[in-house]
C-alpha cells in the first residue's frame, strides 16, 4: 500500500470516529491533493465536502481532524484554513518506497485489474502494396504501448494487425502491373515498385479515365475468384508483409493476428442476415442502411445499390468475430481521428442489434502526422517512409557513439535501440489527439525531452551501480541522513507515483502519461546526481544512495519498456 493510501486510510478512520461513515478510503484517496508549495506539506486534504455532513465550517473540521491523525508515515498534520496539510516522515517513506521497488523489480506498478481477460487491440493496419509511411507510425507505436500498459494492468492484450488488403485499389494495382509492371523489379524492391505503379496509375487516369473502369472490373474479378487476379493479389500481400516485418522487427513490435480486411469476406453475409432478421435494414436510394436518426447520426451504409458491402459491414463482422473468439473485457481500435464517426456508427448499430458488449468497445483516435503542415498522400507520392527515418536515426546515433564512446561494446545494437527509441518516443511523448508535424531536426535531437535523454539517464545510473559495486537487495536499509535532501525526496516522491501514472495511462489509453513521467524522473534524478555525492561517501551512506539509484534504474527501464523502448545499460 502506497503512503498516500496509508494517509487516506487514516483520514477515513478519523472521519468514522467523527460520525461520518460515507467517506471510504477510496473516496478520501480521490480527494487528496498536492500542495502547490512543498513548504506547505506533502499531501493536502480539503474539508469542504464534509461541511454538510458535520454541520461545521471547513476550517473547524480541518482543525479537529489534524489533531486525530498521527503515526507512520506521518511526521505532522497541520490545519491550514479549510485544509489539513500532512508532512511525511521522509525516512520512513524512503525505506517503504525503495524497499517496495527493490523487492518487486519490474513488477512494481503491476495490478490484477484485468484478471487475465482478453483485450483485442486493432493497431498499425497498413495497406498492403503501399509503403509503411510515417503516417502509420502513430497507430503502431500508440497501439503497442497501450497493449503493454493493459498487460501491466493484468489484461491479456491481443495485438491485431488488421491489414488493408482488400478494396478497389487492388483492382487498380492489378491493372497498373499488367500494363507497366516488371516481375524482376517487383521482386527486387516490392514496396517501392508497387508504389511507383500505384502513383503512375493515378497520373495516367487523368489522361485516360477508362483506367478507372478497368480497375473496378479487375477488382470484381478478384471478388469473383479469378485465378490471375487472386495470384497477383496474394503475391502483392506476401511481398508487402515481408517488407513490413523488417520494420516491425526493428521496432520490436509483434502481432497475435494479421487477419486483414479480406479475412472477413465470407463473414459479411451473416451480418446482413442478422440485420434483416432484427428488422434494422431499410432501403435508401437503392442502398441498404441502418437508420441512426435517434442518435443524430447519418445512416450507416451496409450494402451499396450494386450489392457490394462496405467498411461498416466488414467491421461489424470483425466485431462479432472478435467477441466470439476472445470474449473480450474491452476491444480497442487505434485508428485515426478522421474515423470517429465511422466507429460511433459501428457501436450504435451493434447496440441496436442487442449486443450489450458494444459498450466495451473503444475507438482510440489520434492526430495526423503532417509534413510541412499538410497531410501526407500516398496517391500523390508525397510520403515520408518510416524505414528511411529509422535508418537515418540509427546512423545519426552511430556517429555520436563513434565520436564520444568508440570503445562501447555492442555499438550496432545500442545505435538501433537509441535511434529507433528516438523516433518512437518523439511520437509517444505527445498527447495522442495532437497532430505531429514531421521534422527530421526535432525527431533526431538527442537533448531535452527525448527518448535518448531518458535512455542515457538510465545508462548513467547503471554506470553508477557498477562503479559503486552495488549488490542487489530485495529490501531497503537506509543509513539515517543519507537521503535527507530535497533532491533525494523529489526522486522518491516520483518513484512512489509510478503505479498511479500507469493507472491514469490505462484509464485514458494515453501513453504520453508514461512519456512525461519518465522525462520528469530522468530530470529529477539528474538533479540528484549533480548535487549529491553518491560514491565518495562513507560506506553506509553510499550503500543507501545506491539503493535509490537502483530503484531509479528499475522504474526508468520499466517505463521505457511500456512505451516500447529498450533501456541500454551503456551508451
Amino acid at each position: 500500500m502506497s503512503y498516500k493510501h496509508q494517509v487516506a486510510e487514516k483520514i477515513a478512520s478519523a472521519l468514522t470516529s467523527l460520525g461520518v461513515d460515507s467517506f471510504t478510503m477510496e473516496n478520501v484517496y480521490a480527494m487528496l491533493e498536492t500542495p502547490p508549495n512543498p513548504a506547505m506539506g506533502d499531501i493536502a486534504f480539503p474539508c469542504f465536502q464534509l461541511a454538510k455532513a458535520l454541520r461545521k465550517a471547513p476550517p473547524m473540521i480541518a482543525a479537529e481532524l489534524a489533531g486525530q491523525i498521527i503515526g507512520s508515515p506521518l511526521k505532522e498534520a497541520k490545519a491550514v484554513g479549510p485544509y489539513v496539510n500532512f508532512f511525511l516522515d521522509q525516512e520512513d517513506v524512503a525505506i517503504q518506497v525503495i524497499g517496495t521497488i527493490l523487492a518487486q523489480g519490474s513488477q512494481y506498478g503491476d495490478s490484477n485489474q484485468g484478471k487475465g481477460r482478453k483485450v483485442p487491440i486493432d493497431l498499425s493496419s497498413p495497406n498492403i502494396a503501399k509503403p509503411f509511411s510515417m503516417g502509420h507510425l502513430r497507430s503502431t507505436v500508440i497501439g503497442n504501448a497501450i497493449a503493454n500498459i493493459m498487460e501491466k494492468q493484468g489484461y491479456e492484450p491481443v495485438r491485431i494487425n488488421h491489414l488493408g488488403d482488400w478494396g478497389t485499389q487492388f483492382g487498380k494495382l492489378i491493372v497498373a502491373y499488367r500494363l507497366w509492371g516488371d516481375e524482376a523489379k517487383v521482386k527486387a524492391e516490392p514496396i517501392k515498385e508497387l508504389l511507383s505503379l500505384y502513383v503512375r496509375f493515378h497520373e495516367e487516369v487523368e489522361n485516360d479515365p477508362t483506367l478507372e473502369d478497368q480497375g473496378r472490373e479487375w477488382f470484381k474479378k478478384l471478388e469473383d475468384g479469378d485465378a490471375e487476379a487472386e495470384h497477383l493479389w496474394t503475391w502483392f500481400r506476401e511481398e508487402s508483409l515481408k517488407e513490413f516485418m523488417k520494420i516491425y522487427d526493428l521496432m520490436n513490435v509483434s502481432f497475435d493476428s494479421t487477419n486483414g480486411e479480406a479475412f472477413y469476406n465470407d463473414k459479411m453475409d451473416r451480418v446482413v442476415t442478422l440485420l434483416e432478421e432484427k428488422g434494422l435494414l431499410t432501403e435508401s436510394d437503392g442502398a441498404m442502411v441502418v437508420n441512426l436518426d435517434e442518435y443524430n447520426m447519418p445512416p450507416c451504409l451496409i450494402k451499396k445499390s450494386d450489392g457490394a458491402t462496405l467498411y461498416a459491414t466488414r467491421d461489424l463482422a470483425a466485431a462479432l468475430f472478435r467477441h466470439e473468439s476472445y470474449d473480450f473485457a474491452k476491444a480497442l481500435y487505434v485508428v485515426g481521428n478522421e474515423q470517429r464517426l465511422h466507429f460511433q456508427q459501428l457501436y450504435k448499430v451493434l447496440e441496436k442489434m442487442g449486443y450489450s458488449w458494444s459498450a466495451d468497445m473503444h475507438h482510440i483516435p489520434f492526430g495526423m502526422m503532417l509534413k510541412d503542415g499538410k497531410k501526407m498522400s500516398t496517391r500523390k507520392g508525397k510520403v515520408v517512409l518510416l524505414e528511411e527515418v529509422l535508418a537515418q536515426a540509427i546512423a545519426d546515433v552511430q556517429k555520436v557513439i563513434e565520436e564520444k564512446n568508440p570503445s562501447l561494446a555492442n555499438k550496432e545494437e545500442v545505435s538501433r535501440q537509441v535511434g529507433v527509441g528516438a523516433v518512437i518516443f518523439h511520437d509517444l511523448k505527445n498527447y495522442r489527439l495532437n497532430d505531429i508535424n514531421f521534422s527530421w531536426e526535432e525527431m533526431l535531437t538527442f537533448e531535452g525531452e527525448t527518448g535518448p535523454y531518458v535512455q542515457y539517464t538510465h545508462a548513467r545510473a547503471c554506470s553508477l551501480l557498477r562503479k559503486g559495486n552495488y549488490q542487489p537487495s530485495s529490501a531497503a536499509s537506509l543509513t539515517p541522513g543519507s537521503l535527507d535532501g530535497k533532491e533525494a525526496w523529489a526522486v522518491i516522491t516520483l518513484l512512489n507515483g509510478f503505479p498511479e501514472v500507469i493507472d491514469r495511462a490505462a484509464a485514458n489509453f494515453d501513453p504520453s502519461q508514461i512519456g512525461k513521467y519518465v522525462i520528469d524522473l530522468a530530470q529529477s534524478f539528474n538533479k540528484f546526481y549533480a548535487n549529491v555525492r553518491i560514491l565518495a561517501e562513507e560506506e553506509g551512506i553510499k550503500a543507501s544512495r545506491l539503493q535509490l539509484v537502483a530503484a531509479v534504474v528499475c522504474v526508468l527501464k520499466e517505463g521505457l519498456r511500456l512505451m516500447g523502448l529498450a533501456a541500454p545499460e551503456e551508451m
